[in-house]
């Protein structure tokens, strides 16, 4: 009784209210709540967000699930090791790497690690567009056709590369973040979801001011290091 009512708790079928006659569920709501905690800490380049990233990555990863969203699902485990790697990475730099605060410091990309990154990013969007618009073929059981496959494996593609930079403490995570939430903003729209499209609007904003504060941080560890 108590697993059946913890299960129907994290059902997409829940709902906490409704708004313009869409229902938003406690495990949608949950979702929110998590990504703006773990954004916010980000932001602040606070090593916290990485505890609230693992439980953020386990919500999503029901929720997606629930809403046919399989490209983004099974984000949710790939998200949760390079979590635990950047975890690590920023707690446990090389001397070479530290700054004031024997933290990772934070670094760009060179021009060619950039045009190496993009190029890889097409690469692997239209590949795995091609395989979430065919998943029925493959199944040994029947699913669900995958929701707008291409569109869906862009934002996958493209959260792996941020949260790759975000875990190596990129300074340029915060361009793939927004270009992220851009497309989150239609991709959440054209699902009918009320609260992702707005929490995605809100992360643009966040990406922005993480951007900047994450340049002053930059500047002065590049003046402490020369």
């Amino acid at each position: 009784m108590m697993m059946d009512s913890f299960f129907s708790f994290f059902s997409v079928e829940n709902v906490l209210i409704q708004f313009d006659g869409k229902e938003v569920s406690y495990l949608e709501a949950l979702s929110m709540i998590a990504g703006l905690s773990c954004v916010f800490l980000a932001v602040r380049a606070k090593v916290f967000n990485f505890y609230i990233g693992y439980i953020y990555s386990m919500l999503l990863f029901t929720f997606f699930f629930q809403k046919n969203l399989y490209s983004s699902m099974m984000l949710q485990p790939i998200s949760l090791v390079i979590n635990a790697i950047g975890h690590y990475r920023w707690t446990h730099p090389r001397k070479s790497e530290e700054n004031k605060k024997r933290e990772l410091k934070i670094t760009l990309l060179t021009n060619q690690q950039r045009i190496v990154i993009l190029a890889t990013l097409a690469g692997l969007t239209l590949g795995w567009g091609f395989a979430m618009a065919n998943v029925n073929c493959w199944m040994p059981w029947p699913v669900v056709p995958s929701s707008l496959p291409y569109l869906d494996a862009f934002v996958v593609m493209t959260v792996l590369t941020a949260q790759w930079l975000s875990a190596q403490k990129k300074l340029d995570c915060w361009a793939a973040w927004m270009t992220v939430n851009l497309t989150n903003v239609t991709l959440y729209t054209l699902r009918g979801l009320v609260f992702m499209p707005f929490l995605s609007a809100t992360y643009i904003v966040m990406a922005f001011f993480g951007a900047r504060i994450w340049y002053r941080k930059y500047k002065c560890d590049n003046v402490i290091m020369s």
